[in-house]
């Protein structure tokens, strides 16, 4: 298995194709690459309908799939649209011997029924259910939701790893997949045979308080935690905190959503994290971004860049000090528009922490408008999230 990654600034397509082939080529020592992936800037937009002809021509894929970006990343580098303005086109190219890849384009009508059994999903997908397999997403989030996919991948696939990213072109954007552009719905692929893909997901926040099981809930409003009213837990944490935390309470609250109830203690990383909407004091309760249940354990959280940095640290430094039983090979990082210098005021932020942890291996992706990855054992579409797919053999 070999993978790279490089990143072209040539104002016309043709040429950045033809400087990103010269550095893709060195790196894979001029092996052909079974598989493609490209994220492109909108300043190529004359461009979109060529671009999968002008990928086949120069590197002759198996596979090839992208998207439209406000910011792309390739050979472990980032540029973004609010802050440079300039042309990016990246490329991440794999050797994959042994590897079956499998793409599909589907649009919101072709998912199955709610209701519908996992040979349903087979069918839409194409992909069998064994050997596992490893999806990778790529939505159009004008016209396509990726909940109800998610959720079908979860049930007719439950071991598979599923990471991708929502294309966030402001207007409108572009999905590629093998010959053919499309402007709307989603595109994936499946990976299975001799592959390993490990994901990383960073939410950039950190608890405060203690865990709290919701008692009473309405769609998304939660009305007590721990039979009081949850309005008042919240004014009560708030008194406890310093001054700096009340501030970021103010603006930057969320509420995690642990991933399982099978823990006695929960740690950061074990809960989904969710915008809270609306504070009604006088009717108690708390609006969120999700439809909780009762029962279910949450903790209050806050996120700041010192906090998205820490967090960040603190996912990728555990995957560098646990090895996995193969070498990884190559990754993709999915990152939200409102991380990068946005956040952190400074670049390539969540790349170089990447480099530092787990090691100068090629790393491509983009700055997506939602981020695909997993949480304990359920898939999510996520916010300020950043989502890697670190890709290995199976087998040494």
């Amino acid at each position: 298995m070999q993978w790279a990654s490089a990143l072209s600034s040539q104002p016309d397509a043709g040429m950045a194709l033809t400087e990103l082939k010269r550095a893709l080529s060195e790196q894979l020592d001029g092996a052909r690459p079974d598989l493609v992936f490209a994220f492109v800037s909108p300043q190529y937009s004359s461009s979109y309908a060529a671009i999968p002809d002008l990928v086949h021509n120069h590197f002759s894929p198996a596979c090839f799939i992208g998207c439209t970006a406000m910011g792309v990343i390739g050979g472990g580098r980032e540029i973004e649209q609010h802050i440079a303005g300039n042309p990016a086109f990246s490329l991440t190219a794999a050797a994959l011997p042994d590897v079956d890849i499998r793409a599909f384009h589907l649009e919101s009508g072709d998912l199955p029924d709610a209701d519908a059994g996992p040979e349903a999903w087979v069918e839409a997908l194409g992909v069998p259910r064994q050997p596992r397999a490893h999806f990778l997403l790529l939505a159009d989030p004008h016209s396509f939701d990726p909940q109800p996919l998610l959720m079908g991948l979860d049930f007719a696939y439950g071991d598979a790893t599923k990471i991708g990213g929502l294309a966030s072109a402001m207007e409108a954007n572009c999905l590629f997949l093998d010959g053919e552009s499309h402007g709307s719905g989603l595109v994936g692929l499946a990976l299975q045979g001799d592959i390993e893909v490990d994901t990383v997901v960073a939410q950039g926040c950190r608890p405060i308080g203690e865990p709290m099981t919701i008692t009473e809930c309405r769609h998304n409003l939660i009305i007590q935690l721990d039979e009081r009213p949850a309005a008042q837990v919240l004014v009560e944490l708030f008194q406890t905190l310093s001054p700096e935390d009340q501030e970021l309470l103010r603006h930057a609250l969320h509420l995690g959503i642990a991933s399982t109830e099978f823990k006695v203690k929960f740690e950061q990383g074990d809960f989904l994290i969710r915008n809270v909407l609306n504070l009604d004091q006088e009717k108690g309760f708390i609006a969120v971004g999700d439809v909780p249940r009762n029962g279910q354990t949450v903790q209050f959280h806050l996120r700041d860049a010192r906090t998205a940095a820490e967090d960040l640290e603190l996912m990728l430094g555990n995957y560098g000090r646990n090895p996995a039983p193969t070498a990884p090979s190559g990754a993709l990082l999915f990152t939200c528009n409102g991380r990068g210098e946005y956040l952190f005021g400074q670049g390539n932020h969540d790349s170089g922490v990447f480099v530092d942890k787990v090691g100068e291996i090629p790393l491509g992706g983009f700055f997506c408008g939602g981020e695909i990855g997993q949480v304990g054992s359920s898939t999510y579409l996520h916010g300020y999230t950043c989502s890697f797919g670190i890709f290995r053999p199976l087998e040494g």
